[in-house]
């Protein structure tokens, strides 16, 4: 988060710098089966973020000493393109945040993914961030689902992550990096849709139980128009690949 002391104004007139209300996303664009080589993949723009995801497995697993016989392992790397902020985790290589995103991923991903169906297998899931704008814990949470289910692994449902944070007294859904950098607090999560069930749930900064209650329950509204926007880009795959099998 900025210096408070050179904090801009983030909330003009009851409405945010890019003239966005409270509780509205920026515009969502998802479309999966984007690389040839990979077994699922997803192309994402959220906002200013453009953010590429690809899976490749079930497959054997290397080194093969992390071997689980009963149940498949899931490897998740995050990565930020070089070029892809001005800021300095727009640098090459892993970092400390990188390394933090990658983790909680894969845990999020371990309580979707039916694990036992692929035992002794090895599930890589990629999320690379060719630009970055604010969220893109989210976004790239968000776009990996996508790939998974295109690479047809079997999960109990397919996530959504969004974060809600706090600018002076008011919630704000889905920042973007002004905000993120010189909010009060930024409260990403990932869930589940058919149950609602919270499977990442990360805090910078502060907010009330009441406050988290709000943002947990605008996360989750927000969700039902993130997921229809997931199952249409999968259908139009497999529209596309259909029509192309019947030569239409």
């Amino acid at each position: 988060m900025g210096s408070k002391a050179n904090k801009p104004e983030l909330i003009v007139k009851g409405k945010r710098l890019d003239g966005r209300g409270f509780n509205e996303l920026r515009p969502l664009k998802i479309e999966s089966a984007v690389l040839k080589n990979a077994d699922g993949s997803a192309y994402l723009e959220w906002g200013n973020n453009k953010i590429l995801a690809a899976v490749y497995g079930p497959k054997e697993v290397l080194p093969k000493h992390m071997t689980e016989a009963s149940r498949a392992i899931i490897k998740c790397r995050y990565a930020m393109a070089p070029f892809s902020s001005l800021e300095g985790h727009g640098r090459s290589g892993p970092n400390r945040r990188a390394t933090e995103i990658s983790k909680v991923t894969r845990e999020a991903f371990e309580d979707t993914v039916l694990l036992t169906e692929y035992p002794g297998s090895e599930i890589d899931v990629f999320i690379e961030v060719l630009q970055g704008d604010g969220g893109t814990r989210a976004a790239g949470i968000t776009a990996a689902a996508v790939a998974l289910a295109n690479a047809g692994i079997h999960m109990k449902d397919i996530i959504y992550a969004v974060s809600v944070g706090k600018i002076g007294t008011e919630l704000v859904l889905d920042m973007n990096m002004i905000e993120d950098n010189y909010s009060d607090s930024d409260m990403p999560m990932a869930i589940s849709p058919r149950n609602n069930n919270v499977l990442l749930l990360q805090m910078d900064g502060e907010m009330t139980r009441e406050e988290v209650k709000r943002a947990m329950e605008m996360a989750k509204e927000s969700g039902k128009a993130i997921s229809e926007i997931q199952k249409a880009a999968l259908k139009e795959t497999y529209k596309n690949a259909e029509e192309k099998y019947n030569g239409v």
